[in-house]
């Protein structure tokens, strides 16, 4: 960590002039609000936000970003002052990051950009698991391209930061997963299975299959983008990765890693992204992410079991551990034509079970259950089982559906109809659910974080301001008295 001897993080990013894409998603507004409470000195953070206009993305930053209960520490410590402190810190760019020039319109703008930029960091991304496919090849595979692109035109760059995910390792994998980068055209098949990823052809595919679905005048818009989607999942599956999401990511990873040239990049890796654990605000979250889809379906007594292996460790890392360990990286590496990788959870410091996660909601909601549509207390009486009784459910379901479904047509819709329109959405729900989450609740790997520890060693007097230890979380406090209220307040 050469730069950080002689200067430390919140030095660093003082008269800083930074490029934030993806600037209306969680990770990043935590990211923004972190700068600037700790160096008030930055010279200038453009935002780039999906808008038609300058007006628009101006909207789009007070209501979607500074209108967050997020920003009320930094709020109260300017006080009457933060309008103008934000206005003179923040700078709103209309585009969007699956064009190129970054879709910026503004050629007199995307000048100055290329002039002053001197830090990108793309958050930028879907993470809709099974997304349409041409929209994830789109945003994280050609976004990533295109910010790339506009990262070697801008004359001052001494860092790109890069968001991926610790699952582009995929799932099938198990023991220390290392730090390492993915090569293009490598795929999660391996042996005889084995075969090249081919990017450019998977584009083509996507453009062939479009225009195939919009010649075919009997399919829907729905149902278009219902073949979309499994076409995703489809070419994921057949190279080795669980769902679209972390298949494109990776997709992205091998873009940038190939075409970067001398550019020093940093790839951070975070695993399942939580709620923030002290700073600045503990519990704050945008919506319900990954995990907590199963968490609020048991709560809501929606689903009272779910197949996995109970000692499997769940890789959980608050949102603000995330931004800490991308400000640190980014300052290690300023100016180092070099790529590098950093993953960073919490399974090999500080993991948790399945099993102890399910006990923490069945400790909770056993005392605060929720409240059903009838005002009625949603009771739990038992733990969420990890067991195939689930799978064993689904096929009930199917049968049944069968048999209803027959009487159904008999009948012309006249019996069973509220039932089987009621089980069909049932056995829909946990076949998604099932289709989605299942490689992640059997997943036997730990996310290697060598790289990060060996930062955290050298960061001397800040390491609490830019804590990034997973050690230094106590899951059933965080669970109990900082995530699941978090949840529930901000779902």
């Amino acid at each position: 960590m050469e730069n950080s001897r002689e200067k430390s993080i919140v030095e660093f990013f003082k008269a800083k002039t930074i490029l934030v894409t993806g600037s209306t998603g969680f990770l990043a507004k935590i990211f923004v609000e972190k700068l600037l409470r700790v160096q008030a000195d930055v010279e200038r953070v453009f935002l780039l936000i999906r808008a038609a206009d300058a007006a628009s993305a101006m909207q789009r930053l007070e209501h979607e970003i500074l209108g967050k209960e997020l920003f009320k520490a930094l709020k109260e410590k300017h006080g009457d002052g933060f309008q103008s402190f934000a206005r003179s810190k923040l700078w709103p760019v209309a585009g969007d990051i699956v064009h190129e020039n970054l879709g910026i319109q503004d050629s007199n703008l995307v000048n100055k950009l290329f002039k002053e930029v001197q830090i990108i960091v793309n958050v930028a991304a879907t993470t809709n698991f099974c997304e349409r496919y041409d929209v994830s090849l789109n945003i994280n595979v050609l976004g990533a391209k295109h910010v790339l692109q506009f990262a070697k035109q801008c004359v001052k760059l001494e860092m790109f930061l890069h968001v991926s995910t610790a699952y582009v390792s995929g799932t099938e994998r198990s023991g220390l997963i290392p730090e390492k980068r993915l090569s293009m055209g490598e795929t999660l098949r391996s042996g005889s299975n084995s075969c090249y990823l081919d990017i450019e052809a998977e584009i083509d595919l996507v453009e062939k299959k479009k225009v195939e679905l919009q010649a075919d005048h009997n399919l829907t818009p729905l149902a278009q983008k219902l073949a979309m989607k499994e076409l995703g999942m489809q070419r994921a599956r057949f190279f080795g990765w669980p769902n679209t999401y972390v298949f494109t990511k990776a997709m992205g990873e091998m873009v940038l890693g190939h075409s970067r040239g001398n550019l020093p990049l940093v790839i951070v890796r975070p695993s399942i992204i939580t709620s923030i654990l002290r700073d600045p605000l503990p519990g704050w979250i945008e919506g319900i992410r990954t995990i907590d889809i199963f968490m609020m379906a048991y709560a809501n007594r929606k689903l009272q079991s779910f197949p996995g292996d109970p000692q499997m460790t769940v890789d959980l890392i608050p949102g603000d551990m995330v931004v800490n360990a991308m400000m640190a990286t980014t300052v290690a590496h300023s100016k180092q034509q070099s790529e590098f990788i950093y993953h960073v959870g919490s399974s090999t410091r500080n993991p948790i079970t399945y099993d102890s996660l399910l006990q923490c909601w069945f400790d909770y909601f056993s005392m605060n259950p929720r409240t059903g549509k009838d005002g009625t207390p949603l009771k739990i009486t038992t733990k969420m089982n990890p067991s195939i009784r689930t799978t064993f459910l689904i096929m009930v379901y199917k049968f049944l559906l069968q048999v209803l479904g027959l009487i159904h047509f008999i009948t012309c819709g006249f019996i069973f109809g509220r039932l089987y329109d009621d089980l069909n959405r049932k056995y829909k729900y946990l076949k998604l659910l099932i289709d989605l989450f299942e490689p992640y609740t059997f997943f036997k790997g730990r996310f290697d974080d060598a790289n990060l520890e060996k930062l955290r060693a050298m960061m001397g007097k800040e390491e609490m301001l830019f804590d990034m230890d997973s050690k230094h979380i106590e899951w059933n406090s965080y669970l109990h008295g900082i995530h699941i209220p978090g949840i529930l307040k901000y779902e």
